[in-house]
């Protein structure tokens, strides 16, 4: 009688039409997930199954409940097969989809972008980039989410909890139509093995950044950041002028995955040869099909042949390295093959999950050690990350500039005992000895919009129109994103829908929003999703990479990436998203992001001229008052230019030699 009731007072709701007679071919041609492995008691596994037998009228639980249990033993989550809509999801035009209001549209488009298969990592498994990044836990969930998407108006708000659909509740048009969190762990079990085993049993959900929000755009999303990354390394260390590029210049780095993927297109794009590492055949196949890289080779000396010849002729080109990185870096320090710039992309934020392989085992190998052998696996692992430190260090020692591209590798490496790299010499608080990216190089200012359209033409308006509003004469920087926006089509960065990638700061990337918003209200185009990254100046806090670059001891601290997602809900984004985890590991990072329709009107107006300018000043103002002093020469011009509307407070300067002779005095 109670589940009777339970059916008969929801309206919306799983019913039978979404119960598939059978469970949908799964194409062996695409990537699947490992085996995710977590001890579960007795008492677990009937947890596991009780929860996810929430979504399903009890009528069908005898018969799904044998089918769950089937599917936690083999993979060690519930995903839910037989919900899956059979074939192909993409994005589709937003006008194809069903809804009461466009931002219910808009956010169909982008969760069925982050499935593409194109896009996907796992798309089966519901995986986007990362190894580990969801859109949501299971296929119930992507059903009842569509659901409640079709049914959303401009006058409720959907609340979404680690990929739970918690439901519709009233609010007003310029609120958000969407709130999302995923991971978000209480302290005292803010780690690893509590998340595996609150996500095997369905209550967890690791939305990376843009997987879990709905906003990425395929490995373009990182190509921009990339290929400014690797442009401004070598201009602060390979004597590279600020009006140059990488001609003449070698990346090594590894992984071709989600994120990953974009290095080789980045390095041709810079004018630089590359070399990417990859032990996923089916990854650099997919890459080298997308344009991305431009040959496969699985021999370290042919591969640093090919390199020289390219690198001679001043041939921007991007090897796809079939083999691991390790081997690949081995064989350069025994042959004293000069690099000029090394990094690593791995996922090892999921460094026992798959994210890193070992050395000398196959793909396949690695694969099946995941789900038999977990103790030999992780023994490899730590074994390889052993070596890997050791060359990475025998190679900066020739000369070599090394950066840590922000995937936990040196956590990684801290947390297998390579103590020595800890900056400080005491513990992991303040950094390690090999910089950051955002530390050395590059401030995070990710942009980005997707033309809900599906046209292609929309595109090419929305990056001309961009194109007009950016000054390539104000700061080199800016000469660079000029150049990216003006190239971005002839380099052939859409994978998915029709989306666009761009660094700009508050005030541009503000003006450019509202130049989108009247195209759409004069008729020019169709209707935009904005968005950006998570990994932007005040979207992140992660002490190992966001917040690397914060020096007053506060980068341990969430408030920023709290506050940003507060105060994008207060000012009426359409989609705000706070996740634990991103990039780096669950405990690591808290990191939230927007999504917002543009659809021509002045309410979106408002909005925009409240909104933007606070999602990239609340991070400034933090970095000012870290004492930062870009950040500082930034908010005394942004106080002088916004008198009587904002205020950010800026620090005193304490002297340095007074403060060093205090101390040193009162501790001798």
């Amino acid at each position: 009688m109670m589940n009777k009731e339970i059916f008969e007072n929801m309206s919306i709701k799983l019913e039978a039409c979404d119960i598939p007679e059978v469970i949908p071919e799964l194409d062996p041609k695409y990537r699947r997930a490992p085996k995710r492995v977590v001890h579960l008691e007795k008492d677990e596994i009937e947890l596991a199954l009780k929860n996810a037998l929430r979504y399903i009228p009890e009528e069908y639980h005898e018969k799904l409940a044998p089918e769950f249990l089937d599917e936690l033993m083999e993979h060690g989550r519930i995903y839910g097969y037989r919900f899956r809509p059979a074939g192909r999801i993409y994005g589709k035009p937003i006008d194809e989809y069903k809804g009461k209001c466009i931002e219910g549209k808009a956010m169909q488009v982008m969760i069925d972008n982050n499935l593409d298969f194109e896009i996907a990592l796992y798309p089966y498994e519901l995986v986007t980039y990362g190894e580990t990044g969801q859109v949501c836990q299971n296929w119930m969930q992507y059903r009842l989410i569509k659901k409640y998407l079709e049914n959303l108006t401009q006058d409720q708000t959907l609340v979404v909890a680690s990929g739970h659909p918690t439901g519709l509740f009233r609010s007003k048009p310029d609120a958000p139509r969407a709130i999302i969190t995923n991971a978000l762990m209480v302290g005292a079990f803010d780690d690893y093995d509590n998340w595996a085993r609150a996500a095997a049993i369905g209550v967890a959900n690791y939305g990376q950044m843009t997987a879990g929000g709905w906003m990425y755009i395929g490995p373009q999303g990182i190509v921009h950041g990339t290929y400014s990354t690797i442009l401004n390394a070598a201009r602060l260390f390979c004597g590279v002028p600020n009006d140059g590029d990488l001609t003449g210049k070698l990346f090594v780095t590894s992984g071709l995955g989600g994120m990953s993927g974009a290095q080789g297109k980045a390095t041709v794009i810079a004018k630089g040869v590359g070399i990417v590492a990859e032990v996923d055949i089916s990854r650099i196949q997919t890459r080298l099909s997308q344009g991305w890289v431009d040959e496969i080779i699985a021999d370290p000396a042919k591969a640093f042949e090919v390199a020289k010849e390219k690198l001679e002729s001043k041939t921007p080109y991007a090897i796809a390295f079939h083999g691991n990185i390790v081997d690949l870096l081995e064989y350069a320090d025994k042959n004293n093959i000069h690099i000029d710039l090394l990094s690593d992309q791995t996922s090892c934020h999921a460094v026992y999950d798959g994210g890193y392989c070992p050395a000398g085992i196959s793909f396949e190998e690695r694969t099946r050690l995941l789900a038999e052998d977990r103790v030999e696996f992780n023994r490899l692992v730590n074994e390889t990350l052993r070596r890997h430190y050791h060359v990475i260090k025998n190679l900066t020692e020739k000369g070599v500039y090394f950066f840590d591209y922000g995937n936990s590798f040196l956590k990684s490496l801290y947390d297998i005992g390579i103590k020595e790299i800890s900056k400080n010499g005491r513990d992991d608080k303040g950094g390690f000895i090999f910089p950051s990216y955002v530390e050395d190089i590059l401030g995070p200012e990710l942009f980005r919009w997707v033309c809900l359209s599906g046209k292609k033409e929309d595109l090419l308006k929305t990056d001309k129109a961009a194109l007009e509003l950016v000054d390539p004469n104000r700061r080199y920087q800016d000469r660079d994103n000029y150049m990216w926006i003006k190239n971005a089509d002839e380099n052939g960065l859409v994978v998915g829908t029709q989306a666009r990638i761009f660094y700009q700061d508050a005030m541009s990337r503000t003006n450019i929003a509202l130049k989108f918003n009247e195209m759409i209200r004069n008729g020019e185009i169709g209707p935009v999703m904005l968005g950006r990254d998570h990994h932007d100046v005040s979207g992140t806090d992660s002490p190992f990479r966001e917040t690397s670059n914060i020096k007053d001891g506060s980068n341990i601290m969430a408030d920023m990436a709290t506050q940003c997602f507060a105060g994008n809900a207060a000012r009426g984004m359409s989609m705000i998203a706070l996740h634990n985890g991103g990039g780096v590991g669950i405990g690591k990072s808290i990191n939230g992001g927007f999504g917002m329709v543009l659809d021509g009107s002045h309410r979106v107006d408002e909005i925009l001229m409240q909104a933007m300018p606070w999602d990239v000043m609340g991070g400034v103002a933090r970095r000012a008052w870290a004492r930062n002093s870009h950040s500082i020469e930034t908010v005394i011009k942004y106080n002088q230019d916004n008198k009587g509307t904002d205020h950010i407070t800026l620090p005193y300067i304490a002297n340095e030699q007074l403060i060093q002779k205090l101390v040193e005095e009162k501790i001798k």
